[in-house]
């Protein structure tokens, strides 16, 4: 099946496969001070009488990476998953405070949630594509929020190439996608959280589940991606977080096991001059 490789250039905003981000030192933070995708203010979730996580107070960069980094249970996957509303799926979970996107506090409980979920993609620590098709996969999305089904063939090409994965599943698209290789599955969910075509994408540890020569195309491909989208990505790796993010939130817990912020920045500077003691350890290798 060949696919159409032209488009009207105006209804796409991905880019294309291999194409370089903005020249930036890795790690340096931006130029100057980019707007705010994201503004967090005093975001506390609690699981029934437990308190994952409290008073994060944070500005999300448009069109940066934000890596946020800490010890095993500290909130970190906690915070990303209330912003896709994926707290929501949880029995006794609450979360208060402030997510501000485009002007609206999206936890709001009366928030269009499936608008939320187009407009914040989210890709999991596990790669978890739907038992169907490569080709049905990345259609899933557009399909739900309306485009018609002739149109459908551009969008998946377009996204496939946005994910650098075109190239090897063009001739079997129509295969199960559960066939792929563990970095190929988690490229397609890439690809299917592009293919609404969000402002935002969540990434909960991507890299965590797949070898090596996998997580090096993830690292590129998120290279690529911060062009078009705010990216925010949940590590436990700390060489990567300083490899692909351009601002690091250092997170961890409190005495009650209750996860906080500690520090905020750019990236270099977390990792080389961090102001907070407790930033300094943890980067250090002497604690976490």
């Amino acid at each position: 099946m060949t696919l159409a490789t032209q488009h009207d250039s105006g209804q796409s905003s991905l880019p294309a496969a291999g194409s370089a981000a903005p020249p930036r030192p890795p790690g340096a933070g931006p130029a100057s001070a980019p707007a705010t995708r994201i503004a967090i203010h005093n975001l506390t979730v609690h699981y029934g009488t437990f308190c994952a996580v409290r008073n994060v107070t944070l500005d999300i960069p448009a069109n940066q990476v934000t890596a946020i980094i800490g010890p095993s249970g500290c909130g970190k996957s906690t915070v990303v998953r209330s912003l896709n509303r994926m707290t929501d799926l949880v029995p006794g979970a609450r979360v208060s405070g402030e997510a501000i996107l485009d002007g609206e506090n999206i936890l709001r409980p009366e928030v269009d949630v499936v608008n939320v979920r187009r407009r914040i993609g989210m890709v999991f620590q596990r790669p978890n594509p739907f038992p169907k098709s490569i080709y049905d996969n990345v259609a899933y999305g557009p399909r739900l929020h309306g485009v018609r089904d002739r149109d459908l063939d551009e969008v998946v090409e377009r996204t496939l190439r946005g994910a650098a994965l075109w190239d090897e599943v063009k001739d079997k698209l129509h295969q199960s996608a559960l066939a792929l290789s563990g970095g190929q599955q988690q490229r397609l969910c890439i690809a299917r959280a592009m293919a609404v075509e969000p402002e935002v994408i969540l990434m909960d540890e991507p890299a965590s589940a797949i070898d090596p020569i996998g997580t090096l195309r993830i690292e590129e491909l998120i290279a690529d991606l911060r062009a078009t989208y705010t990216i925010v990505i949940v590590t436990h790796n700390m060489q990567q977080a300083s490899r692909v993010s351009d601002v690091t939130a250092f997170f961890t817990m409190d005495e009650d096991r209750a996860g906080y912020m500690v520090e905020f920045g750019p990236t270099i500077e977390i990792f080389t001059n961090p102001r907070n003691q407790l930033t300094e350890d943890y980067v250090s290798g002497r604690f976490g």
